[in-house]
């Protein structure tokens, strides 16, 4: 039997799909343009919210987009908590989930292992 979601995982869900809005209609710093929003893991008690985002692989531009999704980050919190109703707006915090970095070089060593070797060598 499967195992019904928690509540904390339906409203990372909200609250992923309202960040992935606002950062792309209303927040005007040009840093955080281009930001995906990959997973958001909130606590039991709704009270805070991880965030995890990519934005592509250079490092400048991560730190960048870091640095406007912190300052940015008040006001997401504000309009997040008038969006979605809740009683207490989660604190927000940002990390940059680098998972997908990490499938890329795991994919292009794999596709190096499976090419055959020269005959001649």
């Amino acid at each position: 039997m499967p195992q019904p979601f928690k509540r904390a995982d339906r409203v990372g869900e909200q609250i992923q799909r309202a960040l992935s809005e606002l950062l792309r209609r209303e927040v005007k710093d040009p840093r955080v343009g281009g930001v995906v929003v990959t997973v958001v893991r909130v606590s039991a008690d709704l009270r805070h919210a991880h965030v995890r985002f990519t934005c592509g692989s250079d490092q400048a531009r991560q730190a960048e987009a870091l640095a406007g999704l912190l300052s940015a980050a008040g006001y997401l919190r504000g309009r997040l908590g008038r969006s979605l109703h809740l009683r207490y707006a989660p604190d927000l915090s940002f990390a940059l989930d680098d998972s997908v970095d990490y499938s890329l070089r795991i994919a292009a060593l794999l596709k190096q292992v499976g090419q055959p070797e020269a005959e001649g060598d």
